[in-house]
């Protein structure tokens, strides 16, 4: 599951990356995803927006297994 987790973040990747921000997979465990943002996006305040709004949602899409994504520091 990971790889196909990382392949999906992998597609979000260049969105992020056009406004100064990025994403690191962290981890994946019992279907949790585990990322850091990175770059512009660690201090945005409209972070968790971007977090559940455009990345979780793009990961369930692709890997329907993944229960949510969180973001640890």
């Amino acid at each position: 599951m990971k790889d196909k987790v990382q392949a999906s973040i992998d597609k979000i990747r260049p969105m992020l990356q056009a406004d100064g921000g990025d994403v690191e997979l962290i981890d994946v465990v019992d279907g949790i995803v585990k990322v850091r943002l990175q770059g512009a996006c660690a201090g945005c305040p409209m972070s968790q927006m971007t977090l559940k709004n455009g990345i979780e949602q793009q990961i369930k899409a692709d890997v329907p297994e993944v229960k949510s994504v969180e973001n640890v520091s």
